[in-house]
């Protein structure tokens, strides 16, 4: 029962968008389903950070969670700044049942337990949030996060928080989603969104007792990143 986690899968198997534009990106699900199914067994969990599918609706997304669901291990999806097709937890859990797909869940005001961590997060958001509207997202995802975190500390064991935007770079820091994740001490932090050039202002290792590290497909090769072994 191993705990794995990769972002930003960016598929497009239901829409035209294809990702091959971009170095490095080509034949990347070939690569993930090899690697994917080559480390990851059946008992396992997967942490998908954000970024799913380029579908704008739900039903464009049906295809890429199809190949997800082909994958081994159980999937805990979260949202993306490019997942336009996210709908209500409600309602994607009934597309997925609908159509079989059985083995992904979805991480939004919740938490899961896998083994003997708990896994809670969400998007996060810019770390410039000097308009009002912004400012009003911000505030809606550290109370998100703030949920998913008092969800996970009720299934008991350490919280691991997953989120889709960083909450910190060499350069910058997003405040209020930094300072809840110190604030609620949690000790572990994953996130993606960056990609290519950008990975190197990623902030990887230790801050105010917190370890982070980037988790972005392309950045791990394709390959999900162990996380705790069972």
């Amino acid at each position: 029962m191993s705990l794995f986690a990769i972002a930003d899968t960016h598929l497009s198997f239901g829409t035209d968008k294809p990702m091959d534009i971009f170095e490095g990106w080509q034949n990347f699900e070939e690569k993930l389903q090899k690697n994917w199914n080559a480390v990851v067994t059946e008992k396992d969990t997967v942490v998908i950070a954000g970024d799913i599918s380029w579908g704008m609706k739900l039903e464009d997304t049906l295809e890429d969670f199809r190949f997800l669901d082909s994958l081994n291990g159980t999937k805990i999806v979260m949202k993306g700044n490019h997942d336009y097709w996210w709908a209500t937890k409600s309602k994607t859990e009934k597309f997925l049942k609908e159509n079989g797909i059985e083995s992904i869940k979805i991480l939004f005001n919740n938490a899961y337990k896998v083994g003997d961590t708990a896994i809670c997060g969400t998007r996060g958001w810019f770390f410039d949030c000097s308009k009002n509207e912004d400012q009003k997202v911000l505030a809606r995802e550290v109370g998100r996060l703030k949920t998913s975190i008092a969800e996970a500390k009720k299934l008991g064991g350490e919280v691991i928080a997953f989120l889709h935007y960083p909450p910190i770079s060499l350069t910058e820091t997003c405040r209020e989603i930094y300072d809840t994740i110190v604030g609620e001490e949690i000790k572990t932090c994953y996130y993606g969104h960056l990609h290519g050039n950008s990975v190197n202002w990623a902030f990887r290792g230790e801050s105010d007792g917190v370890k982070f590290d980037l988790i972005s497909a392309d950045y791990l090769r394709f390959c999900p990143k162990l996380i705790r072994k069972s």
